[in-house]
């Protein structure tokens, strides 16, 4: 009964950690970016262009469940706002619609039997496609003149080589971590 007892508190708390160590991954890594494009002198396209905020919370939905990786995709934005002021404030709903997304559905498929390569494209792929239709809809539905219709399009092809480093980062880190949560759970 006592180890039925730890196990159900163990859960929750491993969840709250998983969230919590998330969102510090999220502020901490374009922070390091940023400062690399202050000392390259390319600025925010360093962060722009490897995705830094994004990796954390698609591992976070794998490893932790789709009600995680969503907490934590709409959390991380918001914390590094409030810490930092990144994202920009013109494009921070944007972040946490993408972002909640990413974590929300690499949870829910992360759960298949689908291989996760395929896995992480189908949630990029949906992350995107997210944040792509809610500019368009911010600029025709809303009338947000802060954005241009090609901004949607734009930070797609920005962000090709972050894309990229996610998939030979991701599926081999999900393989790793899984092994390490069963041997802990």
């Amino acid at each position: 009964m006592y180890n039925s007892a730890i196990k159900n508190l163990r859960t929750p708390l491993i969840k709250a950690f998983t969230v919590l160590a998330t969102v510090s991954a999220v502020v901490l890594l374009p922070q390091i970016f940023h400062g690399i494009g202050a000392i390259s002198g390319t600025g925010a396209a360093v962060g722009s262009t490897f995705l830094p905020m994004h990796l954390p919370v698609i591992l976070c939905g794998f490893l932790a469940g789709p009600f995680t990786g969503l907490i934590a995709g709409i959390l991380s934005p918001l914390v590094s706002f409030m810490i930092s002021g990144m994202p920009a404030e013109v494009i921070l709903p944007f972040m946490i619609l993408e972002l909640s997304t990413y974590g929300l559905v690499s949870g829910v498929i992360g759960k298949t039997k689908l291989n996760t390569f395929i896995a992480l494209v189908i949630t990029q792929i949906a992350g995107r496609l997210v944040r792509s239709i809610s500019v368009l809809i911010s600029i025709y539905a809303i009338g947000n003149t802060t954005l241009t219709a090609a901004a949607s399009y734009a930070f797609i092809l920005e962000g090709l080589f972050g894309i990229i480093i996610q998939w030979a980062i991701i599926p081999v880190s999900v393989h790793k971590l899984e092994g390490i949560k069963k041997y802990y759970a």
